[in-house]
């Protein structure tokens, strides 16, 4: 498992407003992609240096290609991430706070400790 490579992918396609709507239109294609393209890049860094060993766990993918951030949250993902990425997909969906009151319904079974999010 590895935090760093989930909270990468949520970081990178936030910041995209193309990657939003394909992540949000074809999840499975764009995790796909992205892993594949993305993911041994080395952040920030405007050289063609790649690393060769970074991949998701079944699991990880799984989570990501369900848009299920009560799974990636379990997995250690970074929940502000992962709540800025959905809002961006699937606010308009909803009235005002409505998808972030949804979310945070959603988490509410959690009880401390919470899994680790440092990154």
């Amino acid at each position: 498992m590895s935090k760093y490579l989930l909270d990468k992918f949520l970081y990178t396609v936030d910041r995209d407003p193309d990657l939003i709507e394909r992540y949000r239109e074809d999840a499975a294609g764009t995790v796909a992609w992205w892993e594949q393209e993305m993911a041994n890049q080395i952040l920030n860094c405007h050289t063609a240096e790649r690393s060769t060993w970074l991949a998701f766990t079944d699991e990880e993918r799984e989570a990501l290609r369900e848009h299920d951030h009560v799974a990636l949250f379990g997995l250690g993902a970074h929940p502000f991430l992962t709540l800025t990425l959905f809002i961006a997909m699937f606010e308009r969906d909803h009235g005002p706070l409505e998808y972030q009151k949804a979310y945070g319904r959603a988490l509410q079974h959690l009880t401390l400790p919470y899994p680790d999010v440092a990154t």
